[in-house]
C-alpha cells in the first residue's frame, strides 16, 4: 500500500467502524448500569484534585501495568469538555476516552456524556479522613459487562494507590 493512503486508512478506519457501530445501536433497548467504587484513604480535596487534574489523571487512567495514559485534556465545567489517552504501551493499541460534563459539584459529584452518548456519574462522599468514590455509568456493547466493569474497577483501583502513594 502507498505510504500516503495508509495514515489515510489509519484514521479513517476507526471513525468509520464508530459510526457503523452508532447506527446499529441508535435503537438501543435500556441501558445495562453499572457501579464500580474505591475507599481512599485521603480527605475528599486531595481526591477531588487528583481526579481533576491532567498531570494525575495520566498516572491511574488506565486498566493494567502494560497500558498507560500518555496525556489528558480536563476542561471541568459544565459542557466543558474531557479527553484522556489509553493506550498499550507497547504501541498496538489506543483510543481517546472522550466527553462533555453535564455538571460538576466541586468535590461532590460529576456528570458527563461519554462521547458515544453514554451517561456516566462520579461522586465522591466524605467518610471521615477517607472518600468513598463511587463511578456509575452506562456499559457499551462491544465487550461484556464484567469485562467492563472489572476494567473500571482497575483503573479505579489505579486511582485509590496513586493518590495514597502522594
Amino acid at each position: 500500500m502507498d505510504e500516503g493512503h495508509e495514515e489515510y486508512f489509519d484514521n479513517a478506519w476507526p471513525k468509520a467502524f464508530e459510526k457503523l457501530k452508532d447506527l446499529a445501536f441508535s435503537q438501543k433497548q435500556e441501558s445495562t448500569i453499572i457501579t464500580v467504587s474505591t475507599a481512599v484513604n485521603a480527605p475528599v480535596e486531595k481526591v477531588w484534585k487528583y481526579w481533576t487534574e491532567p498531570q494525575h489523571i495520566t498516572q491511574w487512567n488506565f486498566a493494567s501495568p502494560d497500558w498507560h495514559s500518555p496525556s489528558a485534556e480536563n476542561d471541568l465545567k459544565e459542557q466543558g469538555k474531557f479527553s484522556y489517552r489509553m493506550e498499550a504501551k507497547d504501541g498496538t493499541h489506543g483510543f481517546d476516552f472522550k466527553g462533555t460534563y453535564d455538571r460538576v459539584e466541586p468535590q461532590k459529584q460529576i456528570f458527563y456524556t461519554m462521547d458515544d452518548g453514554r451517561k456516566a456519574q462520579v461522586h465522591f462522599k466524605k467518610q471521615g479522613n477517607a472518600t468513598l468514590l463511587e463511578e456509575t455509568f452506562e456499559i457499551e456493547s462491544s465487550h461484556s459487562a464484567e469485562m467492563q466493569k472489572e476494567g473500571w474497577q482497575a483503573i479505579l483501583n489505579n486511582f485509590k494507590a496513586h493518590v495514597e502513594k502522594n
